[in-house]
This record gives C-alpha cells, sequence and structure tokens, in this order.
C-alpha cells in the first residue's frame, strides 16, 4: 500500500512539474464527411513545442473543471503515441478532459471527437441508430491526426490505443475487433430488463431494420489500434463469447465498484474480462468510484444546477459515499491507464 501511495505520489508531482514546463497543445477541427453526411467534431491535445500562446481554458463551464491549454501551439519534435477517447450516451469530448490533458502532459497525443446523435447537444434518432459508425468515428480521427503531423505532432503508429467510458467503452471493444449479436443482446435484456444499457439501446433503436443488425453485426475493427481501455462500459452484454475469446490487443477494464442497480459491475465490465484472453487482459474494480467518476470533476453547486436544468441529472456529480474526492479517483484512473499503455508498448 505505501509503494502504490508512494508511485501515486510521485505521478501527481510529475504531472504537475510537466504542466509547468511542457505546454500542452490544443486544436478543434470539424472532419467534413461528404459519404453519409456524419461531419464530426474532433479536439486534439498534444506535446507543444515553444510557444508565447496564453494559456486558456477548455472543457470548462459553470458545473465543471476545466484544463489548461495552449491553443494552437505548435507540436513538439519527436513521434508520439496517440490516444482516442470516445465518450458515453449523452456525452461530448470535454467529459474525459482530465485524462486527455495529463496524458498530453505524459507525451501523449490524445483525440477525442463528440459522436452524432449520442452527444449532450446533438440527439438526432437517425444519427444516435447508426451506432456501428461510432467505431467508424474513432477511425476517421486516427486518420484526420495521423495525417497532420504538421499541427498535432508524428504519431507512432504502432502505439494507438482507444480508451471509452460507458458506450465508448463499448466502442472501445468494437473497434479492437469484438463483434455485437442484436438477438443476443436482445434476449439477454428479457432477462435483464433494469440495465441501463438495455434502456439506452431501445432508445437509440440501432436494429430496427435487417440492414442495421448486418452492419451492426458487422467486423468494425481497426487493425491499426493497439490497446483498448474501457471505463465502466455498458453493452458487453451483446458481445460474442467468440470474438471476445479472440480479441488480438491487449484491454485494461476500470469498474466503478459503487453498487448500482442498473449499471453493476458484475453483470458488465466483470463480466467481460471473464470472456476476454486470460493473457492479454486486465481488470480493476475501483470500490468508491460511480459510473460517473471517470468524467469531469464537478465545481461547489454543480449538483443543484445540474438538477435544476434536467432533473435526475445531480447524479452526474456523485461518487461513492464517504470515499475519495473525484479527483483522487480520477488520479489513481490515470495511473493505471498510463501502466497499461507502458506495459502494452513493451510487450
Amino acid at each position: 500500500m505505501k509503494h502504490a501511495f508512494g508511485a501515486l505520489l510521485l505521478f501527481c508531482l510529475t504531472t504537475h512539474v510537466f504542466a509547468d514546463g511542457n505546454p500542452v497543445g490544443f486544436q478543434l477541427s470539424t472532419l467534413a464527411d461528404a459519404s453519409n453526411e456524419r461531419p464530426l467534431e474532433m479536439v486534439v491535445w498534444y506535446p507543444a513545442g515553444a510557444t508565447t500562446a496564453a494559456p486558456e481554458l477548455v472543457a470548462d463551464n459553470p458545473a465543471f473543471v476545466g484544463v489548461m491549454v495552449a491553443k494552437n501551439a505548435p507540436p513538439a519534435a519527436g513521434e508520439h503515441p496517440l490516444v482516442v477517447l470516445s465518450h458515453g450516451y449523452r456525452g461530448n469530448w470535454s467529459n474525459q478532459a482530465w485524462l486527455a490533458s495529463a496524458l498530453a502532459h505524459q507525451g501523449y497525443i490524445v483525440a477525442a471527437v463528440n459522436h452524432p446523435g449520442s452527444t449532450t447537444h446533438d440527439r438526432s434518432p437517425q444519427a444516435a441508430a447508426q451506432l456501428w459508425l461510432r467505431p467508424a468515428d474513432v477511425s476517421r480521427a486516427i486518420d484526420a491526426v495521423t495525417a497532420q503531423p504538421e499541427k498535432f505532432g508524428t504519431v507512432a503508429k504502432p502505439r494507438i490505443a482507444v480508451v471509452g467510458h460507458s458506450l465508448g467503452g463499448w466502442t472501445s471493444l468494437e473497434i479492437a475487433g469484438a463483434r455485437f449479436d442484436t438477438e443476443r443482446f436482445t434476449e439477454d435484456c428479457k432477462a435483464h430488463s433494469q440495465l441501463a444499457s438495455c434502456s439506452v439501446y431501445q432508445q437509440m433503436n440501432p436494429a430496427s431494420r435487417a440492414d442495421s443488425k448486418t452492419r451492426l453485426a458487422a467486423d468494425l475493427h481497426d487493425k491499426r489500434v493497439s490497446a483498448v481501455v474501457s471505463l465502466d462500459l455498458g453493452l458487453s452484454r451483446g458481445f460474442t463469447d467468440a470474438s471476445l475469446a479472440a480479441l488480438p490487443v491487449p484491454v485494461l477494464v476500470i469498474a466503478a465498484g459503487v453498487p448500482s442497480q442498473d449499471l453493476p459491475a458484475q453483470l458488465e465490465s466483470a463480466d467481460l474480462v471473464k470472456r476476454l484472453p486470460k493473457t492479454s487482459s486486465q481488470y480493476v474494480e475501483i470500490s468508491d468510484a460511480s459510473h460517473f467518476s471517470f468524467m469531469s470533476p464537478c465545481k461547489p453547486g454543480a449538483m443543484a444546477m445540474l438538477e435544476e436544468d434536467a432533473p435526475g441529472d445531480g447524479i452526474i456529480c456523485t461518487d461513492g459515499d464517504g470515499g475519495r474526492a473525484r479527483t483522487e479517483i480520477q488520479q489513481q484512473t490515470i495511473l493505471l491507464i498510463s501502466e497499461f499503455l507502458a506495459r502494452s508498448a513493451a510487450d
């Protein structure tokens, strides 16, 4: 325990020094897509070179704590591993800014996109129903970042990882090679109708037609991805056993340990890891983390503000009762992910 605490303290101190000495660049752009009219808002954090840009806050608002960046700064020299973040249902690119900033300070290029139809400000039913395009969104982000080294830095192509929260966790497994069986999931929801995954799936309605079922069951694997991380994922019970057993990349599965009726770890993350290759998968359950502990830290008064704006949303600011602050849970998560990605690169 002392060793783990010491490592965590060292990590926090190192991150602080990096934040002072090496600024993180930040750019926002829109990826056009004439083929299926699905433009993507993409943001990228990256190690910056020398810059005179004044530090600015991004992903900051009256409810959530943001991070400091140097907008449009030139990228640092050398090759850098790439991480692409995938947000959850009704989330957005800013939800994991805390993770993006920390990884960028460690030398990673980090991209995130807003998935059309399932974001905070875009809930188009037609776009949400195209669930199979979520992994394609991530692939498009990889394409865009690797094609523009002059903007974001040069990507170390053998080191491309995807980290996803909630429905983004499903996205990360899909792009790693997991296959989804709509019939399996529908039958499972008859037995576990209380799961949030089932209600979200019904809202999105991605398998309403025969061609939709075919697309959702297709192989959405991007072979450039060499490691994936899921943060309290959902919809995992629809993955086929065969595809999970044959998953070709290492997987870190992090679960929220706070008891939850609609997203219990034992029926989602813990069940998933039992079906993954034992030699290349790791499971960590954080006892005092809730499903929302992997989203941006809340500011004082945020819970009441969110509840007033949309009754029920105040829960977003809730972590484990009597547990650690969300920032401490996130420091542990950052350390777990950093160590996992380093090990994956060494293997």
